[in-house]
């Protein structure tokens, strides 16, 4: 039956009855609202007097609203508490008793009102599905775009797809290239709402026409099956049952599209499998499956084609991210090379400084007490910190190297200056010794000689030894300390020491240079050295604002500028104070400082205990130059037993 009437029991219909069914109407007898059931077909409620008294108004006015049409019957019957049918809910009205070709006249237009009305409806409804659709694929595909985690976005991708078409399971195959060029499609992930205990197991295919993947991926044709076991014996592809007979499964529908980047270039496939009439479904025996799974609609076709269209550029784009981030750390490992070459004494520093903060902002994430407790860091400030630990010493570059590895106070070629002085010095006190006996032997002969040489003996003795001093003393204090220490007066009064040159000019045994060097109370480096050291900061800084950096790494700079910087004011370049110095450099700068302490390859200091370099810390949190809540954290998460691990983010 094509269309629909409706009438109110006291209706008897038996007239009309073989002029409306050879039309196509079928008529049903209604008792009240709930029988009242607009479907697909144009229906008409027609109510005589009696019938209208089983209807409110608002059951009329839903009626209408759903597609349905109405004709009245007025007549007699009509009276107070018949109600009131606004013109505007009714297609027709006839006056009683009634003509039957007037009745079939306003019926027939009552079912043109109806067929109006339901495709209206479905006009609606369509109009709203796609809409959500539309809404569906913008809300996916923007989901798709700000997904950056490779394996996440594949994951997204494939259980959207499921989702919108209500699959129960599904796969993805990416192209991939082999190293003879040869391109395979490597089975990347697979879902299964049914059985999500299933494992994966990456594995390639040939891009063929032997599987149902490789023939998407190869033809750039989708395919729609509507049933996997029963395919036409003409095809080239099969399906391997063995994964359903392995896993109790049964795949039945299956759709599989190819994935198209902006190229349109196939760069994968993404099959869906066991469209299912209920989303949340499980299909655990054999008539789940035939209650439950339906074949794939062209519309789903649409849709996935879209959705794999969008995915596919996202996966290209993630693909792309990847690599330029596989390029940014080739180039970070080649920065942080550069750097230790120079200065091969340092080497892993910078590597080990970069791990500690990273573990210190992930041990902040976990306290819950504290300053800190609200505080977390993404992936991306992670990395941010990562990166900025990697290179907060590239600007050693333009510091000068003897500067750079300068491991005692005096240059190498000073020392050896220096030591020749000493033994140019000694051997003109032995030569006098020698001159001075002989002089005194053709002066005097014999006479006193004894008593003389035993005097002069005397006299070389303590020159010699007092040389030897002088020597010691020097090599003593050109070893640097870690923390001020000793006392160097013994060694400045040989500065007031004089020998002759060659020239017989009085010369100092230590030059002013030599003075001042020598008596660096605190490490290797004077006052002009620490300085150009120190500067060290401002060319990392500079060298680290030439970098388009992401939104996501944009405080890299500054970040590493900080890393000296201490909360008293004392540190440099800026001596800035407390909260003006962001959290990740004061991770940083503790981090920096145990390093330092307890590296073991520098040659101008000794290893400090890893005990020695706490205790260190803490005197400096003490005065307020270190952050107390993160070096607590730092010492609590004992972050600093993992130094030598490399940071993953």
């Amino acid at each position: 039956m094509k269309y629909q009437l409706f009438h109110a029991k006291s209706f008897d219909p038996t007239p009309l009855a073989g002029t409306l069914s050879t039309a196509g109407i079928e008529t049903t007898p209604v008792h009240s609202s709930d029988d009242l059931i607009v479907g697909e077909r144009p229906t008409i409620l027609l109510l005589d007097p009696a019938g209208r008294q089983l209807f409110s108004l608002a059951n009329l006015r839903s009626f209408v609203d759903a597609g349905g049409a109405i004709v009245a019957l007025a007549g007699e019957g009509d009276g107070p508490a018949a109600p009131a049918i606004p013109d505007h809910l009714l297609s027709g009205l006839i006056a009683t008793p009634y003509q039957t070709r007037e009745l079939l006249i306003s019926l027939k237009t009552a079912f043109r009102d109806a067929a109006t009305r339901t495709e209206n409806k479905r006009l609606r409804a369509n109009a709203e599905a796609r809409s959500k659709e539309l809404d569906e694929l913008t809300r996916i595909g923007v989901a798709l775009n700000t997904e950056r985690d490779y394996d996440a976005l594949l994951s997204l991708v494939l259980s959207q797809a499921r989702r919108v078409t209500s699959s129960d399971a599904g796969s993805l195959y990416l192209v991939e290239s082999a190293e003879d060029g040869t391109q395979m499609l490597r089975f990347k992930i697979t879902q299964n709402h049914s059985r999500p205990e299933i494992p994966l197991y990456e594995f390639t295919i040939p891009i063929d026409h032997t599987s149902i993947a490789g023939y998407v991926a190869s033809t750039g044709e989708a395919l729609v099956i509507d049933d996997a076991y029963f395919l036409p014996p003409d095809v080239e592809y099969s399906i391997n049952r063995s994964f359903d007979k392995k896993n109790r499964y049964r795949t039945k529908s299956m759709l599989t599209i190819p994935m198209r980047n902006h190229k349109s270039e196939v760069i994968g496939a993404l099959q869906l499998i066991n469209r299912k009439r209920d989303r949340e479904a499980v299909l655990a025996a054999p008539e789940d499956f035939d209650a439950q799974v339906t074949p794939y609609s062209r519309r789903t076709v649409d849709l996935v084609s879209g959705l794999a269209g969008q995915a596919a550029v996202s996966i290209e784009n993630s693909q792309l991210y990847e690599s330029i981030e596989r390029l940014f750390e080739g180039f970070v490992t080649a920065a942080v090379t550069a750097i230790e070459q120079r200065d091969p004494t340092t080497f892993g520093h910078s590597g080990r400084v970069a791990t500690m903060t990273v573990d210190i902002a992930r041990a902040t994430d976990r306290v819950t007490v504290g300053p800190y407790e609200d505080l977390s860091f993404t992936r991306e400030q992670l990395r941010e910190i990562r990166y900025a630990g990697l290179l907060h010493d590239f600007g050693k570059v333009g510091v000068r190297e003897q500067v750079l590895v300068k491991s005692k106070k005096l240059y190498p070629p000073d020392l050896t200056l220096l030591k020749q002085r000493y033994a140019f010095i000694r051997r003109t006190t032995e030569r006098n010794f020698y001159r001075h006996r002989t002089e005194y032997l053709e002066q005097h002969g014999n006479e006193g000689y004894d008593a003389f040489l035993e005097r002069m003996r005397r006299e070389y003795d303590d020159s010699i030894k007092g040389l030897d001093r002088f020597l010691s003393l020097v090599l003593e204090s050109n070893e640097p300390t870690v923390l001020p220490d000793g006392s160097f007066d013994e060694l400045l009064q040989y500065a007031d020491h004089y020998y002759q040159d060659l020239d017989d000019a009085q010369q100092a045994y230590l030059t002013s240079d030599e003075v001042r060097y020598l008596t660096i109370r605190k490490g290797s480096l004077d006052e002009s050295e620490r300085v150009e050291i120190e500067s060290h900061v401002n060319h990392t800084y500079r060298f680290l604002m030439q970098i388009p950096w992401t939104s996501e790494l944009q405080d890299i700079p500054r970040i590493a500028y900080g890393h000296h910087e201490k909360l008293n004011g004392g540190g440099y370049p800026q001596g800035v104070r407390g909260d003006d110095i962001p959290i990740q450099t004061r991770m940083m700068t503790i981090a920096d400082i145990f390093d330092a302490l307890t590296a073991s390859d520098r040659p101008y200091k000794r290893a400090v205990p890893a005990e020695s370099a706490l205790n260190i810390l803490s005197s400096e949190v003490k005065d307020g130059m270190l952050d107390a809540d993160l070096f607590q954290i730092f010492h609590e998460a004992r972050v600093y037993e993992e130094k030598d691990q490399s940071p993953t983010i």
